[in-house]
């Protein structure tokens, strides 16, 4: 599994109802399995981001879906980083020649 992580903030249709934050966040843990994916951690934030979560997919193409079917529900505006485990950056630098 590849790891995502989504920094997140409400629109204005999002902080209108932001009293159900917590419920739709349960909403989008269960629709990230129809992606093949898991959010395996979601914090509220202060600052720039209203949201953080970590996300857990098998590969670019199932992490957009999930990422533009949870965009298209109106209430947060996300950008989605690929992260890299040590392990993982440890095999990329060892393709560097």
């Amino acid at each position: 599994m590849r790891t995502y992580i989504a920094l997140s903030s409400f629109t204005d249709q999002g902080i209108r109802n932001v009293k159900d934050s917590t419920k739709r966040a349960e909403a989008v843990q269960d629709a990230a399995k129809k992606f093949g994916a898991n959010m395996t951690q979601i914090y509220w934030t202060l600052g720039h981001y209203d949201l953080v979560a970590i996300i857990e997919a098998p590969d670019d193409e199932s992490a957009t879906a999930f990422a533009l079917a949870i965009g298209a529900a109106g209430n947060v505006r996300t950008q989605t980083l690929r992260a890299f485990s040590k392990d993982e950056m440890n095999g990329i630098l060892g393709k560097m020649v």
